[in-house]
């Protein structure tokens, strides 16, 4: 079997494990959820979702929040990591949303990256989730997972994403992503891998695989 097979065949599992893998931010809008990813960097998706109501109920638009004081902003979103950096960031999104895109959520990797706090995995985010794209989402759970499964031992993000992308067409690109995070969510975990239970288990090359249940769980 070939890696590209395997790959294939665990995105199949993994799509039965979780048929209703979506974003766990909350937005209703292309704005909402590109200021949701950039505050999402290095904390929770539900310390997120617990300050983006107050923040988009003050400044419901690009044009609101270009205009927020940052001290007011900083008092909002307090709640998430980095938050006076935060505050900056989306504010200055805000801003190059009205000045260069028409207060317009671009649909280009490149247009995105360009904003401020936005890097490659936040734009994959958008463009898979607001505008239906093929992307591969690099995140903290989607690294552990792949190279756990002995799909890449790459620590860059940006070499993972490539290595991912030439295994799987377009197509599955956003699929393998979601699944493969709820997966390390909810199973394949930093500290205690739930093997006893992974539905990939016998698709994967992790060597210190857990035989049984911990007593606590059988």
């Amino acid at each position: 079997m070939t890696i590209a097979d395997r790959a294939s065949r665990i995105l199949s599992v993994l799509e039965r494990e979780y048929p209703d893998a979506k974003p766990l931010l909350d937005y209703r809008n292309p704005f909402e959820l590109l200021i949701a990813v950039i505050l999402s960097a290095q904390t929770t998706d539900a310390q997120v979702n617990s300050v983006t109501p107050e923040l988009f109920r003050r400044f419901p638009g690009p044009g609101e929040l270009a205009r927020a004081p940052v001290e007011e902003l900083e008092g909002i979103i307090h709640g998430v990591g980095f938050f006076r950096t935060k505050a900056k960031n989306i504010r200055g999104a805000a801003a190059m949303l009205v000045e260069r895109f028409e207060g317009r959520v671009p649909d280009r990797i490149d247009d995105l990256v360009s904003l401020p706090g936005v890097g490659r995995k936040s734009a994959n985010v958008v463009v898979s989730h607001v505008y239906a794209l093929p992307g591969i989402i690099v995140d903290t759970h989607f690294s552990r997972v792949t190279r756990r499964l002995g799909l890449s031992v790459a620590n860059d993000p940006a070499v993972l994403e490539r290595e991912i992308g030439a295994m799987l067409p377009e197509s599955s690109w956003t699929a393998f992503s979601m699944c493969v995070n709820y997966h390390g969510r909810r199973c394949c975990t930093a500290r205690k891998p739930a093997c006893f239970r992974c539905a990939v288990r016998k698709l994967c090359l992790y060597e210190p695989k857990t035989a049984a249940a911990p007593a606590e769980e059988r």
